[in-house]
């Protein structure tokens, strides 16, 4: 009993990471918003998210050997400093230069990998044996709030308070500063497996040699493409189609999208105390195919209940993927780590593929690229059952 109630009290901080580190997606309904503040192009737009992803592609394997070196919790802290560091940016520089704005994007970027590089590992620290997946869907149930309020907030603060989408930079710093405070005064006993070796880049970069963990990264790859086409594309999406107006209502797309994220991932977090991981992965891709395809072919009456089968659907996609993997490979967990986060910089590529074709044809057709991504992981889902 003592041991749970340690685990919980020292999971409370790796919670509110992950909660900042939510804050990372905001990226997605930044697309909008800036489109419209500063007139670009849907290509142009898109930059945002690869500004912020491409931090996962430099920073996570480096980060990677960093921990190995020194610690989950102090790279975790490392994130929150570099991610609040960005977001002070525009409150002191205001919104006059896009390029100062996507200096803002690319630190909050940097500090979401490095988030990421430690927070998925150390919840296995802080789990009980055998609550690993469990817990990191209840990781991403908590990250899926922060993300939620990155559509959220700005429509709230347009609609009720007369205020402009700006005012969710000193709302996250905010909740940046408190999360630092309590990670600074709680102590963590990190897992050390017996027999790991160091991590280097050659270690990490070797490990793509191996097939079952090249399809598991590239996996993340698309996996996370997908999830950003459609949190930038639905707002998109409705206001091309139904003429619906981005800030007043098109984010509340958005907002239902993450919002059935949470939910998936709260949900996911208790399914995954009977049913296995790998046959829940199968589940969640089927939902997420149901989705997208009812909202590209169905009538307008069913495009609420299309973005919440598809937020149902990719909730648990990123958490099991990462977390049957890690559990194949526990001595590789920092290599692994490094690697599978870097594969998040899919969600900077596959977002400016979707934006290049929306401006040549239409968003309709832009979102086919998440669609087509979705075939890739139902391999995944597929291949995993039958690997023991």
């Amino acid at each position: 009993m003592n041991t749970t109630r340690t685990n919980s009290f020292r999971s409370v901080p790796v919670f509110l990471a992950f909660l900042c580190m939510g804050f990372g997606d905001a990226v997605g309904p930044f697309v909008g918003l800036a489109k419209e503040h500063f007139q670009l192009s849907n290509f142009m737009a898109t930059l945002i998210q690869f500004v912020g992803f491409m931090m996962f592609f430099i920073l996570s394997i480096p980060m990677g050997i960093y921990q190995d070196k020194k610690n989950k919790k102090h790279v975790l802290g490392l994130g929150l400093i570099v991610a609040l560091i960005g977001l002070v940016i525009p409150i002191f520089k205001g919104l006059e230069s896009y390029a100062v704005f996507l200096l803002t994007i690319l630190l909050l970027g940097g500090g979401a990998a490095i988030l990421q590089v430690a927070g998925n590992p150390i919840m296995r620290d802080v789990s009980p044996e055998g609550k690993y997946s469990r817990n990191l869907s209840f990781g991403q149930f908590v990250k899926a709030i922060g993300s939620l309020s990155g559509p959220i907030i700005p429509v709230v603060a347009a609609r009720w308070f007369g205020a402009g989408w700006e005012v969710i930079f000193p709302i996250y710093s905010i909740a940046l500063l408190i999360t630092l405070v309590i990670l600074s005064t709680t102590k963590i006993d990190e897992k050390k497996e017996e027999g790991a070796s160091a991590v280097t880049f050659a270690s990490s970069f070797n490990l793509l040699g191996n097939g079952y963990v090249a399809m598991m990264v590239l996996g993340i790859f698309i996996y996370v493409g997908a999830e950003q086409c459609m949190s930038s594309g639905i707002p998109l999406f409705l206001n091309e189609k139904y003429g619906i107006d981005i800030e007043s209502l098109g984010l509340a797309g958005t907002g239902l999208f993450f919002f059935a994220l949470m939910i998936g991932r709260f949900l996911g977090g208790l399914i995954l105390n009977w049913m296995s991981a790998k046959s829940f992965l199968v589940t969640t891709v089927l939902f997420s195919f149901l989705g997208i395809i009812g909202l590209l072919e169905g009538p307008q009456a069913i495009v609420v209940v299309s973005i919440l089968l598809i937020g149902l659907g990719f909730a648990n996609i990123f958490p099991l993927t990462f977390s049957i993997t890690v559990d194949r490979m526990p001595d590789r967990t920092n290599e692994l780590s490094g690697l599978m986060v870097t594969a998040i910089v899919g969600g900077a590529i596959l977002p400016l593929i979707m934006g290049k074709l929306a401006d040549v044809s239409n968003i309709t057709i832009g979102l086919l690229v998440p669609l087509a991504g979705m075939l890739y992981i139902a391999y995944v889902a597929l291949r995993t059952v039958k690997i023991k």
